[in-house]
């Protein structure tokens, strides 16, 4: 079982190049990925969905993808060699005209005004797309590791709430049988009140069944100890379990409003309230499985 909370961060460098990819999730019922990145780089957002979605299957995931040179590879120096040969020739020319010294040597043709220029060194995107994927995977990794933790905190806490609806729906159970038979002690009873020669036993045993089949109950218990019986098989699955858990959670939700509904008896229907509270419980910490 995973979490879908969890961040982690991977950092790559290559060639002059270094790639930082940080993810951060929270929970949604569908994979969700977030992500702005500056024009200069936006070729990485095909790969950095791909490889995302390669290893998360539900979740809201943002995505932070920074990339930049490093050291003095990211400088490129250009030389416009024609306008050089013209600073050459125009030199040269002048210095036969007037008489003066030709003196223009290498190092001060270099700090001619547009011989050399100083210029950002080209991505190469072959390179940093894989750099991109690499830091990604690193990322990936911690994430994974942190939800999986999380994960392993949501199962003690889910297991401690499914306990609990497992005692409320025996006690329910073991209670069951005796509203019947308190039901026809009571309306015996009233019967012996109006009716001065005692109530019909055919009569009695009649309005006894009706009753006894209109707050029957068995079906639904024993479809929530199924219920109950599947999340604790979940609890220890793998994969994409989070919206099977909440489709059980529904069912679940739905037998008790049945049972509460159906047994016309107080302390009943206080166990309901309870296993109820049980259930939301379940509900809101199932958002959070992956």
């Amino acid at each position: 079982m995973q979490s879908m909370t969890g961040c982690g961060i991977g950092r790559v460098l290559n060639d002059g190049w270094e790639v930082t990819a940080e993810l951060k999730t929270v929970n949604h019922r569908f994979l969700d990925i977030s992500m702005r990145l500056p024009r200069n780089i936006s070729f990485l957002e095909k790969i950095a969905r791909d490889t995302i979605g390669s290893v998360l299957k539900r979740g809201h995931a943002e995505v932070f993808l920074t990339v930049k040179k490093t050291g003095a590879s990211g400088t490129e120096i250009s030389i416009d060699r024609e306008l050089a040969k013209q600073y050459c020739e125009a030199g040269k020319a002048l210095s036969e005209e007037t008489g003066a010294e030709y003196d223009l040597s290498v190092s001060k043709l270099l700090r001619l005004e547009g011989v050399t220029t100083l210029g950002e060194r080209e991505m190469d995107q072959e390179l940093v797309s894989v750099l991109c994927a690499d830091a990604l995977k690193q990322a990936l990794m911690q994430l994974t590791e942190m939800r999986k933790k999380e994960g392993e905190h949501l199962k003690e806490d889910l297991r401690t709430h499914l306990d609990a609806a497992a005692v409320l729906r025996n006690r329910i159970a073991g209670r069951a049988p005796s509203v019947v038979s308190e039901y026809r002690e009571r309306l015996e009873g009233r019967l012996k009140t109006l009716l001065s020669d005692g109530a019909d036993p055919q009569r009695l045993a009649q309005e006894v069944a009706i009753m006894a089949d209109r707050c029957a109950i068995d079906e639904e218990l024993s479809r929530l100890e199924s219920h109950l019986r599947q999340m604790r098989v979940y609890l220890d699955a793998e994969g994409e379990i989070g919206k099977k858990m909440d489709f059980l959670i529904q069912e679940m939700n739905r037998e008790a409003n049945t049972i509460g509904s159906k047994a016309q008896d107080t302390e009943i229907a206080q166990y309901v309230v309870d296993l109820k509270s049980e259930i939301e419980k379940l509900r809101e910490q199932i958002q959070n499985v992956e």
